[in-house]
C-alpha cells in the first residue's frame, strides 16, 4: 500500500503563502495481514456482475442479493467460505427480487415476487425447504410489504390487501399470525404508515388521516393500543413527522408548525410528554435538523441556521442543552456534515470546508474535540468519505483519490481515528475505483462488495479480528 506525506511550503517576507501541497511517495507501508481484501467468490463468473446487494448479517452469515447464472435476482447467502444460493424463488431466469431483508429473532424476513402470487412478504432460516410465503395478504395482486421493522421480536411492517388500503400489518412468522393491526383509515383509504421506529418495545411511526394530517403515532401491537399520540401540528394540517430516532430511550424526531417551521421534537409517548426541543432558529423558519444519531444517549445531529450554514449539533433532550458543537467551516458555509456513524464511542463523519474539501472528521462532543482526521485528498479537492461502517471498533469507508493527475478511484480505507492510522486498505481496482459499498460487519469478518475491473462487481471480504 502506498502512502503520501504532505509538506507546507515555507513563506518568505513578501511572498505568499501558497494553499497547494507538495506530495512526495514514499515507501509502502505494511498493511496488517487482517486488513487484506479477498474476493469471497465469482458469483457470475467472467466480466459480469452479480451485483451483490443489501447485505444484512446475522451471527457469522450474511444474507444478500444477486445475479447469477441462469438464474435472476435472489437470495444468497455466505459465511466468507460457503457462498451459496438460498433458493431460486422465482425459478429459472426470472428474479424474484427480494427486497426489505429484515432479522426478527433470528429469521429472516423479506419481500419477494415469485412470479404467482405477487409481491408479498416471505421469511428464511437460510435453506430453501426453510424459505417460504409468510402470506399472500393481497389475494389477486400485490400486497408490496415495505417499511419491515423489528420491534422486540415482532415484526411490523406496512401492507396494502386491496380492500383497506396501506395500513400496519405484524406477523409471527405464521400466516394466520400475519394481520393488520388496525385500519387506522376505514372504508379502503390508507393512512400510509412510514417511518416504523422501534422505542423500547414499542412501535412509534407516522400516519396520515383526513381530520388529523400526518402525525406521530404508537402500537403496542393492538388496534386498542395503536393511537395517536399529539396532533403537534392541529387541524387537518400535517407536521409530518421525520427522522425518528431512539436516544437513550426518548424518541427525537424532527416536526414542522406554523409557528416554529420544522425543528427538533422529543416525545415520551404521551401527548403532554411530546415537546419542542427548542426553535433552533427563532421564528417560523426552520433549522431542518438531519442525520439524527444516538451517541452514548445524547443526540448528535445537524442543523442550518442563517450565521452558521448546516453544521454539527448536540442536545440532551433541554432547550439549554441543545448547542453546535463546532462551525466547522466558518461563517454562513455549510460544512453539511454526512455518514455520521459511532465507532467505539467516537462519531465519525464526513463534512466539507473550503481549505480541505470534503474529508473524514471525528467528534467527542466538544468544540476542540471535533477535528479533521486526515486530508486524504490534499488541499480543496475531496476525498468524499461513504459508506462509513463500524467493524468491530475500526471504522472502514471508501473514499477517492488521485496523485498529481493519476486517478486512484474510490477504494476501500480505514482509520483508528489518528492521521497516521487512516489508510487506504487496497487499490483493488488499479487506475480505477472498485467502488466498495454495502459494507457489513459480521463476526469478525468485513463483507462488501467491489469491483476490480476483471469479474465485475461481486462479494468480497476482510478479516478484521
Amino acid at each position: 500500500m502506498w502512502t503520501w506525506k504532505r509538506f507546507g511550503y515555507q513563506s518568505r517576507p513578501a511572498q505568499r503563502r501558497s494553499y497547494l501541497p507538495r506530495l512526495e511517495r514514499l515507501e509502502p507501508r505494511d498493511v496488517p495481514a487482517a486488513f487484506t481484501p479477498e474476493l469471497v467468490r465469482d458469483i457470475n463468473s467472467g466480466p459480469a456482475s452479480s451485483t451483490p446487494q443489501l447485505l444484512v448479517a446475522d451471527g457469522g452469515t450474511v444474507y444478500f442479493t444477486a445475479e447469477g447464472q441462469l438464474r435472476g435476482r435472489e437470495l444468497w447467502k455466505s459465511d466468507g467460505d460457503v457462498t451459496e444460493l438460498v433458493k431460486d424463488i422465482a425459478p429459472g431466469l426470472g428474479s424474484s427480487s427480494p427486497q426489505n431483508l429484515t432479522l426478527v429473532g433470528g429469521t429472516l424476513f423479506f419481500t419477494a415476487d415469485n412470479g404467482f402470487h405477487g409481491r408479498e412478504l416471505w421469511k428464511s432460516d437460510g435453506t430453501a425447504e426453510g424459505t417460504v410465503l409468510v402470506k399472500n395478504i393481497h389475494p389477486t395482486g400485490s400486497s408490496s410489504p415495505q417499511n419491515l421493522t423489528d420491534v422486540g421480536g415482532t415484526l411490523f411492517f406496512t401492507a396494502n390487501d386491496g380492500f383497506r388500503g396501506r395500513e400496519l400489518w405484524t406477523s409471527d412468522g405464521t400466516g394466520a399470525g400475519t394481520v393488520r393491526v388496525k385500519d387506522i383509515v376505514a372504508l379502503g383509504g390508507s393512512s400510509n404508515p412510514s417511518q416504523l421506529t422501534n422505542l423500547g418495545g414499542e412501535l412509534f411511526f407516522r400516519a396520515t388521516t383526513s381530520a388529523r394530517g400526518s402525525e406521530l403515532w404508537k402500537s403496542d401491537g393492538t388496534a386498542a393500543g395503536t393511537v395517536l399520540i399529539k396532533d403537534i401540528n392541529p387541524g387537518s394540517a400535517s407536521s409530518s413527522p421525520d427522522s425518528l430516532t431512539d436516544v437513550g430511550g426518548t424518541l427525537f424526531f424532527t416536526a414542522s408548525t406554523p409557528s416554529a417551521g420544522r425543528e427538533l421534537w422529543k416525545s415520551d409517548g404521551t401527548a403532554a410528554g411530546t415537546v419542542l426541543v427548542k426553535n433552533i432558529v427563532a421564528g417560523s423558519s426552520s433549522s431542518s435538523p438531519q442525520e439524527l444519531i444516538d451517541v452514548g444517549g445524547i443526540l448528535f445531529f445537524t442543523a442550518s441556521t442563517p450565521t452558521t450554514g448546516r453544521e454539527l449539533w448536540t442536545s440532551d433532550g433541554t432547550s439549554a442543552g441543545t448547542t453546535l458543537v463546532r462551525d466547522i467551516q466558518p461563517g454562513r458555509e455549510s460544512s453539511t456534515p454526512l455518514e455520521l456513524t459511532i465507532v467505539g464511542g467516537t462519531l465519525f463523519f464526513s463534512a466539507s470546508t473550503l481549505s480541505t474539501g470534503r474529508e473524514l472528521w471525528q467528534s467527542d462532543g466538544t468544540e476542540d474535540g471535533t477535528t479533521l482526521v486526515r486530508d486524504i485528498q490534499p488541499g480543496p479537492g475531496s476525498s468524499s468519505p461513504v459508506n462509513l461502517t463500524d467493524a468491530g471498533g475500526e471504522l472502514f469507508f471508501a473514499a477517492t483519490t488521485s496523485l498529481l493527475g493519476q486517478q486512484f478511484g474510490q477504494e476501500l480505507w480505514h482509520s483508528d481515528g489518528s492521521e497516521d492510522g487512516t489508510e487506504l486498505v487496497k487499490d483493488i481496482r488499479f487506475g480505477g475505483s472498485s467502488s466498495p459499498s454495502w459494507l457489513v460487519f459480521a463476526s469478525g469478518v468485513l463483507f462488501f462488495t467491489a469491483d476490480d475491473g476483471l469479474r465485475g462487481t461481486e462479494l468480497w471480504k476482510v478479516i478484521v479480528v
